[in-house]
């Protein structure tokens, strides 16, 4: 695993990187003044309120509220993460990442990352050589496989017996602790015997556990690895590092039952299937499936313990229904799976099938509405009492109003007397906080003004004496701002997105974003001007508190001479004509 990359580095790629080129390489751009404009690659729009700003280099959606700065640009809109999309604009502009020393977490997991790579290795090397690989080849084979799509997937072979992967790796303890192994009665013996291997990989590619497909009859059909230090079940999707690696964006991604359907979907050339790891789909998973796609489609059969399982996914996909976000559901015939759809009928006829597919709100309102008399007025009650704790778990925006309006026309009761009901006694209902007029979102003060100055001119930094005076005061915002004078003064060339990176993941991230992307009014010609005067007014500030507190040792009796001098200089520097 690699070394946590030097803050240096991350200033001067910031200060390489020009922000509207890695924009505007993703989308289109178009100037409006000294910025650029353009529809907002995050959330639905038609009038665009995304802008990129060159001279701070960094952009911001006032509609959804998106911002960052290029880095964060190719996390969510490549869905990278941090290292991936650093080392995307290092190459870009010709750097090379140097290396940290390794963390404590990095050297612990890097021996299970590598241990479950070789176990890997081994499954796939056993798949094609080993004597008793027959069985496993011929159900390949069987399931219209090939040699292609099974490398791709990396899929392998666990012989029978009981320590072949245990003597191919000879690391006992470390196996059980990666899943690969377990141990009764002081030995230690293979997890996975006799079955096809579908390895896991998390976004970067790596094999972080497996899924197991028992050969012939026995139980269980499938076996997954257990919860390790890197493999989490409720946060992996299984295939979708292989269909990012075909499509970036995926127009849709479609979530199917089993590892073999995935597989099976991929020899038909249909790449945009994954697989929950025999588990419900976590709200985690979703969130994960709308990060790459903005269409989601949940394919189930249509039996009983389909329809179950798929009101569960519907469930814990409720929160991540922000705006532009679609989820739908496939219902199959009983007794069918995609791998025997696709193979009776066809890829296209699969795609017709998801074109059809039932949207989030038909199946949610179907559910609800089942053995309900929506001709009275208690099933209709009944209907809206059961929608409650739901739209509890959807986030406000407009996707939830038309939910909200399509219950209110089900229960035939007006949509803000609905709203009403839904909501606790002590709140008051969305629709009526919503129509109240918004408050100013920053007020504006000399510590507020001379920090979002500061991130628009990190060069002011120069003009201000001692940046240490301001860490060391106990007034909201000093040490921030002291703190951002400190870095400048440590490297007087770093710009503004290279400030902002300084901050990331800290508890000071949010306001600074929030003040980069405020419009205080303030002319670029003016600019120093108004840093100055907020200097001065920070600096009377800090006076006059300081002078409170040695008034208060002065009738204590406490003042030191140095303080009594202090003292007389704060009282000839704060005096008022009155005194």
């Amino acid at each position: 695993m690699s070394g946590r990359i030097p803050e240096r580095f991350i200033d001067e790629l910031m200060n390489r990187v020009d922000i509207v080129e890695v924009v505007g390489a993703r989308i289109e751009l178009k100037r409006a003044g000294s910025n650029y404009h353009a529809l907002c690659p995050f959330h639905t729009e038609k009038t665009p309120s995304f802008t990129v700003s060159p001279s701070k280099q960094f952009y911001h959606c006032f509609g959804c509220g998106a911002h960052g700065t290029a880095i964060r640009f190719l996390m969510e809109y490549e869905r990278l993460e941090f290292r991936d999309a650093v080392e995307t604009l290092a190459r870009h502009v010709g750097l090379d990442i140097p290396e940290l020393a390794e963390d404590d977490k990095a050297k612990s997991l890097a021996p299970l990352y590598d241990l479950i790579s070789q176990a890997s290795r081994h499954f796939q090397h056993w798949l094609r050589r080993h004597p008793e690989r027959a069985r496993a080849v011929d159900y390949l084979q069987q399931r219209g496989v090939s040699g292609k799509i099974a490398a791709e997937y990396g899929l392998g072979f666990a012989p029978p017996g009981w320590d072949h992967l245990c003597r191919a790796l000879s690391k006992p303890d470390l196996m059980v602790q990666a899943g690969l192994a377990a141990q009764r009665e002081n030995r230690t013996y293979d997890r996975f015997r006799d079955r096809v291997m579908f390895p896991i990989r998390d976004r970067r590619g790596r094999v972080i556990g497996f899924g197991g497909r028992v050969i012939g009859d026995g139980e269980p059909k499938y076996l997954n690895s257990p919860e390790t230090s890197v493999f989490h079940k409720g946060r992996e999707l299984y295939g979708l590092y292989e269909c990012l690696q075909h499509e970036r964006h995926p127009a849709q991604l479609v979530v199917v039952e089993g590892y073999m359907d995935v597989v099976a979907l991929a020899q038909f050339g249909f790449h945009e299937a994954v697989a929950t790891l025999g588990t419900a789909t976590s709200t985690v998973q979703v969130e994960r499936l709308f990060q790459a796609s903005r269409n989601v489609v949940f394919c189930f059969d249509g039996d009983r313990a389909g329809r179950q399982a798929a009101w569960r996914a519907l469930e814990n996909t409720l929160p991540a229904l922000r705006d532009g976000r679609q989820a739908k559901f496939l219902f199959l015939p009983e007794g069918e799976d995609p791998d025997t759809i696709v193979r009776k009928e066809g890829v296209d006829a699969f795609r017709d099938r998801l074109k059809a597919a039932k949207p989030l709100s038909d199946f949610f309102f179907e559910h609800l509405g089942t053995d309900v008399d929506l001709d009275s007025v208690d099933g209709r009650a009944r209907l809206a009492e059961a929608a409650a704790p739901l739209f509890k778990r959807l986030p406000s925006g407009i996707y939830r109003e038309l939910m909200l309006e399509r219950l209110a026309e089900l229960t035939r009761v007006d949509a803000a007397r609905v709203e009403a009901s839904l909501a606790p006694r002590n709140e008051r209902p969305r629709r009526e906080q919503a129509q109240r007029p918004p408050k100013p979102v920053v007020k504006r003060t000399p510590i507020r003004l001379a920090i979002a100055l500061l991130l628009q001119r990190p060069s002011l930094a120069s003009v201000v004496q001692a940046p240490s005076r301001y860490r060391d005061q106990d007034i909201p915002g000093m040490e921030l701002f002291g703190h951002m004078l400190t870095l400048i003064a440590e490297d007087p060339a770093i710009t503004p997105g290279a400030l902002l990176e300084r901050f990331r993941d800290s508890k000071h991230e949010a306001v600074l974003w929030q003040l980069a992307a405020w419009d205080h009014l303030v002319p670029d010609s003016g600019v120093e001007t108004e840093f100055r005067d907020s200097i001065v007014a920070l600096d009377r500030l800090i006076d006059r508190k300081r002078l409170q507190y040695l008034n208060d040792r002065l009738q204590q009796g406490l003042l030191t001479r140095e303080e009594l001098r202090e003292w007389q200089e704060l009282k000839g520097v704060n005096r008022t004509p009155t005194e």
